[in-house]
């Protein structure tokens, strides 16, 4: 059973008043009702035989850090309780953002809050702002801290002044936990390079190349042009640490219970910073285990699943995203399985889908798209997806193998097109993205690029070409419209809203001119947002068009995540339809164009779907009537329709 929905009922007599709830009461009967599925899974992972004192330890540990739970925060806990899933609601929605480049610090971006509020925007995603080494630091992914506050951010009061005033926006915040490494500067590392014994026991640390030989015959390279290998020798210890993807970040050895128990603390913390949502961050690759690829292990689930199960008991209103960029057949396990089925993370990305969007964007098909979605299975009613059209990442292409072979192409040269298509090898592409991370072994490599300059925008306004300029628009509304009308969490990367072009300014910084993905990761252009009011500019069509896509929206209760989406195959390539399905006649049945050219579906199969081709059908993008004459409806290049029954 889901252990939330549970936890709502022991606490449906409180919730209509949690101001006077016996907080201490409703933790105690959360932890009673978690406590076999937290022995069970502790006890997996470390067996009292081998670590006698552990679980008692971790008993005293979870009152303990309910106490250092702010109140304010425990009765928001109820709150979230009563509101089902609030995270699945049709009013969500999220922006990703560098502060930095965004608007400086914490305190500037308190006050772009009316900017948000403006688009619709109502969960921000900000990327780390703790402490980091000053050279490189995979843009703060390798923390010197969990809670402090970098001062080029500002400080920890300015977090709390910010996320204090998110609340009373009702608005949510989202902050990474990186879970599965720190920085060679964090004070575990210093002790354990130091000397310290126990410290070097809360990492992978080897005295010769033995094991780090054994596990490289199977581990596989992240970061192969960068960062090859996944052992570095630390001088000043005389050990290899196993760094898995940078050689200042330090895989931290979940094997040891003090390990988890330091971790679970460290995310208590954070939450008490009045973080909403926690995106665990690469959790793929927490267990170890010589022999594997070390990534995807039941171990991994297990160990997820008791952080979320110890979470749940101390702050049940904050929840966990998986970001796992990994097959369909393996993201799906992020929500649990069997025994831990809705109980492990309860949002996850949408990967696939974002990989896939991209792929019928180069291709004007979407045989691929309906392929692999067709056979992704079905998540439980309690999780949902972040969509996103990008992030501040590059882009995989991590869609099935067997799927491409299906529908008649060869899985290796198509990948090499996607990459010529999008990093300006082939002429006639209208892409300006680059290659990140090629690997010349398999053929591998990713994509880069911001939204606009990926979809033809840059090119467009090089060669002053109006016609791609306006496919470039229409393409970008299109993706967007997708993800805002898809199952799940729609998240805009900042700077997308107005068409933010690719920034090529990281060449001339040493510390990161071979990351090309900070080409899509722009400074905020706020003199463009000044001028917004200029209809004509692409950036006004784009942020207009968006702002009223978000406005139908919210206002459409069927596109609130119940895994009530349907897909509608049809005889067009070029067209891909779904349906959000309601329980009364109000479904929505989305209908877009990946083509340059006019396309055509039947009218008899919009009909076969409930949808009356006569005067009973509204567009509710245009509001406007579909009066339908015609044996075929006609969808205009790169076109999405919202049709709703009238």
């Amino acid at each position: 059973m889901n252990q939330t929905s549970l936890h709502r009922l022991l606490a449906s007599s409180d919730l209509d008043k949690p101001e006077k709830a016996d907080l201490k009461k409703l933790f105690d009967l959360r932890l009673s009702t978690n406590l076999p599925l937290i022995e069970d899974l502790f006890l997996s992972l470390y067996p009292e035989s081998t670590f006698q004192n552990a679980f008692p330890s971790l008993l005293k540990l979870l009152p303990e850090l309910f106490n250092k739970r702010p109140a304010y925060l425990q009765i928001q806990d109820l709150k979230r309780l009563k509101y089902n899933n609030w995270y699945q609601s049709e009013k969500m929605l999220g922006m990703q953002l560098y502060v930095d480049n965004f608007n400086k610090d914490l305190k500037g971006l308190k006050t772009k809050i009316p900017y948000f509020e403006n688009l619709g925007v109502n969960l921000l995603h900000i990327m780390p702002v703790t402490t980091r080494p000053k050279a490189e630091n995979d843009g703060g992914y390798a923390v010197n801290s969990y809670t402090e506050v970098d001062p080029r951010y500002g400080s920890k009061a300015d977090l709390l002044n910010l996320t204090e005033k998110l609340r009373s926006k009702e608005m949510f915040l989202m902050m990474d936990f990186v879970v599965n490494h720190t920085s060679d500067e964090f004070p575990w590392a210093k002790k354990a390079a130091a000397g310290d014994k126990k410290y070097q026991d809360y990492y992978y640390t080897y005295e010769d190349r033995k094991i780090p030989d054994e596990f490289e015959i199977s581990l596989p390279e992240v970061f192969p042009q960068t960062s090859p290998g996944n052992f570095t020798f630390n001088a000043q210890m005389q050990k290899w640490v196993m760094t898995v993807f940078n050689d200042y970040q330090w895989d931290l050895n979940y094997r040891n219970p003090m390990v988890f128990m330091e971790m679970l603390a460290n995310l208590i913390e954070l939450a008490n910073l009045g973080t909403d949502i926690v995106r665990f961050d690469a959790l793929a690759f927490l267990w170890k285990k010589m022999g594997t690829d070390s990534q995807n292990l039941p171990e991994a689930h297990n160990l997820i699943a008791l952080f979320r199960m110890c979470l749940q008991v101390v702050a049940p209103g904050v929840v966990l995203l998986a970001e796992a960029i990994v097959s369909p057949e393996e993201i799906i396990k992020y929500f649990g399985e069997d025994a831990k089925r809705g109980n492990e993370c309860e949002i996850a990305y949408n990967a696939t889908l974002m990989a896939l969007l991209w792929n019928s964007i180069a291709t004007k098909k979407t045989h691929l798209l309906y392929k692999n979605l067709l056979n992704i299975p079905e998540k439980p009613l309690e999780g949902t997806w972040i969509n996103y059209v990008r992030c501040h990442d590059d882009i995989g292409l991590g869609f099935e193998d067997r799927y491409i072979y299906e529908v008649g192409w060869d899985a290796f040269a198509h990948r090499k097109f996607l990459l010529d298509y999008y990093s300006q090898k082939l002429d006639w592409s209208p892409a300006m993205g680059q290659i990140f991370m090629y690997n010349p072994k398999n053929g591998d490599g990713r994509i880069t690029g911001s939204c606009a300059s990926l979809l033809g925008l840059e090119k467009g306004i090089k060669q002053n070409d109006k016609a791609l300029i306006q496919m470039a628009i229409d393409k970008i509304l299109m993706l967007h419209a997708i993800i805002l009308s898809y199952g799940g969490i729609p998240m805009i990367y900042a700077g997308d809203e107005i068409g933010t072009l690719n920034d090529y300014s990281y060449l001339q910084n040493k510390n990161i001119k071979d990351d090309s993905r900070w080409a899509n990761r722009p400074k905020h252009d706020w003199k463009t947002v000044s001028e917004l009011e200029k209809i004509s500019a692409p950036s006004s069509q784009i942020f207009h068009s968006l702002k009223q896509l978000v406005k139908i929206r919210k206002t459409t209760a069927v596109f609130a995540d119940s895994n009530n989406i349907v897909l509608h195959n049809t005889e067009n390539p070029h067209l891909f339809i779904y349906e959000r399905t309601g329980k009364t006649k109000n479904g929505i049945l989305v209908i877009c164009n990946f083509d340059e050219n006019i396309q055509l579906t039947a009218v008899s199969q919009i009909s076969s779907l409930g949808y009356s081709s006569g005067k009973n059908l509204k567009d509710i993008i245009l509001d406007r009537t579909m009066n339908l004459k015609s044996d075929f409806l006609e969808l205009k290049p790169y076109q999405v329709l919202w049709l709703r029954k009238i």
